[in-house]
């Protein structure tokens, strides 16, 4: 009889050993994170919006002229019940100049940088009546509306102008933020799972130049701001565990005169928001748009640290040359690289 019990009593504590093993490995979105004491990690998903304006822009007169676009990007970190878990605002307040001959008067080679880039060199705390820079009211605004849904986020105490009127923000933030409001809502709406986990740290990086602007002559002038956009998540290793990309090109002609002839009531589209109706596709020799290679791009570089990134092979174009990559990526990737170097 005792050796029957001590039979039954080990088959019983066999059986609970497996049930116990079977429940350290569910699927049910989480993930066993090694090295944490096999404490589950949740899945997360990364999204990416953007705005762009260029209605401040102006002739030029006794004045330079002023080609001006304003992009707001805003990237966010979602659970599953489309909780905001992490959320990252910038902008880009880029500026070119033009004289009233039509020449550019800023230098080719101007690199433009975010307002979060800038910090207090931008100047808002000066006149702000919390005393609070253009960067440190975005980073409040982030931080409060991380725990929230789109919902929460669109019932934010605003006035007629939208800004904050809510004793829990107005005391950090007194800019106004409708627009932010309306680009986070987008980016939760964009958001897909491409592998980050709750933990991981989220970074936006903007890089924008005007190296393709040209003077007027024959042709139009043409002041061209050309932002690239990065929104990546990357982990206690330092590799990347989410990727999106995307650009804008804000293109504003003038003629010799000084005078834009561009529409600056058109709000100019990004890369990925254009899709096919960019063009590139019709030219490219593998036959793929520019959101695919970018997306194929951000893909690639998913599970690489920043520095094996920067060390990716490229010929004098900036091409990628390595076989893995050259298959889906015929475009110059320097941008990229250089949006991602930001993120470090």
């Amino acid at each position: 009889m005792k050796r029957i019990f001590t039979f039954v009593l080990a088959a019983v504590l066999a059986t609970a050993l497996l049930a116990g093993c079977k429940s350290d490995n569910r699927t049910d979105g989480n993930t066993t994170t090694p090295g944490n004491g096999g404490a589950a990690e949740k899945s997360v998903k990364t999204g990416l919006a953007i705005s762009t304006s260029i209605g401040k822009s102006t002739d030029a007169g006794e004045d330079d002229g002023l080609a001006q676009a304003d992009s707001v990007a805003v990237a966010v970190t979602i659970d599953a019940q489309g909780t905001i878990i992490k959320c990252v605002i910038d902008s880009a307040q880029s500026k070119i100049n033009f004289d009233s001959e039509g020449r550019l008067t800023t230098p080719m080679d101007t690199q433009f940088m975010t307002k979060n880039e800038l910090g207090e060199e931008y100047g808002m705390k000066k006149v702000s009546s919390i005393g609070k820079e253009w960067s440190e009211q975005a980073s409040a605004l982030a931080s409060y509306v991380q725990g929230k849904t789109v919902d929460e986020v669109r019932n934010i105490a605003v006035d007629e102008t939208n800004h904050p009127t809510g004793d829990d923000l107005k005391s950090s933030v007194t800019m106004s933020i409708g627009t932010y409001i309306d680009l986070i809502e987008i980016a939760v709406e964009n958001a897909k799972d491409l592998g980050a986990k709750e933990s991981d740290v989220l970074k936006l990086g903007i890089s924008t130049n005007m190296g393709r602007s040209a003077n007027a002559g024959e042709e139009p002038g043409l002041a061209e701001i050309y932002s690239t956009y990065v929104a990546a998540t990357t982990d206690s290793q330092g590799k990347i565990t989410s990727c999106i990309i995307d650009a804008s090109q804000s293109r504003i002609n003038f003629d010799s005169s000084g005078k834009i002839t561009t529409d600056l009531t058109v709000a100019p589209p990004t890369k990925n928001e254009l899709g096919d109706d960019y063009g590139m596709k019709k030219a490219s020799s593998i036959g793929k748009e520019w959101n695919e290679q970018a997306e194929a791009f951000a893909k690639y570089v998913t599970g690489k640290t920043l520095s094996e990134v920067q060390s990716i092979a490229v010929n004098e174009n900036q091409v990628p040359t390595e076989a893995d990559l050259s298959s889906s990526v015929t475009i110059g990737i320097a941008d990229f690289k250089e949006a991602l170097a930001k993120i470090a």
